[in-house]
């Protein structure tokens, strides 16, 4: 059973950098596909990036790409969220999730058993 551990979330200024970590406190994460997704306050949640087991990485915010990138240090068992150039419209809360390391990388929600409890971006002067 993963227990998947957000942080990196913070108070930044527009134009801002953070880096999101992802960490499971039982099993090794590098055997799993780990997505990133946020959800506004009011919104819907939405995926934001994705690396599967072998590496390949997936970035699904049309607005994001380039902003957004995603790691993963296998030393340390870790997935990262580094976002850039933040924008107020990036403020939400930060989750990331987990599915079986065969499985492809999806932006849908419901393909990840597993969820981490979040970690709060806030973009704003």
């Amino acid at each position: 059973q993963l227990q998947l551990v957000e942080s990196g979330g913070d108070l930044v200024q527009p134009g801002g950098s953070l880096r999101l970590s992802c960490v499971d406190s039982g099993f090794t994460l590098n055997n799993y596909t780990v997505g990133w997704f946020r959800q506004a306050t009011g919104k819907d949640r939405e995926g934001v990036s994705c690396i599967n087991f072998r590496g390949g990485t997936f970035t699904y915010l049309d607005f994001g790409k380039g902003r957004f990138t995603i790691s993963r240090d296998i030393a340390k068992n870790a997935v990262y969220l580094q976002i850039n150039s933040l924008k107020s419209e990036d403020t939400g809360r930060y989750y990331c999730a987990a599915r079986p390391g065969f499985s492809s990388c999806t932006s849908v929600g419901s393909g990840y058993p597993w969820w981490g409890q979040g970690t709060q971006v806030t973009v704003s002067s």
